[in-house]
């Protein structure tokens, strides 16, 4: 978990055809999928990477890429200054 209850990450269960592409590309196991259906079980791991909305066929999946800690880990790991990140400021990485 990154922080509680700050995560962007929204699902539209309306539009939502249960394809299970997120369940599969999110690196946290945000998603499961049972009873034919999609939901979000674990929504405080998601790092806000993207991957769930971008592979989301029906377009079902918001989510504010490269906000908050999630874009001062992933530029630190590929090796970019952190420099300017609101993780500076606020210290919450």
């Amino acid at each position: 978990m990154y922080l509680k209850n700050v995560v962007t990450l929204q699902l539209n269960a309306e539009k939502c055809v249960a394809c299970g592409s997120c369940t599969i590309v999110c690196p946290h196991g945000v998603f499961v999928k049972e009873n034919g259906t999609v939901r979000i079980a674990f929504r405080d791991a998601c790092m806000e990477c993207g991957a769930c909305a971008r592979n989301c066929p029906a377009d079902a999946i918001e989510v504010k890429t490269g906000v908050g800690c999630a874009q001062a880990v992933i530029s630190s790991m590929i090796g970019r200054s952190r420099e300017g990140c609101c993780s500076l400021q606020s210290g919450c990485c």
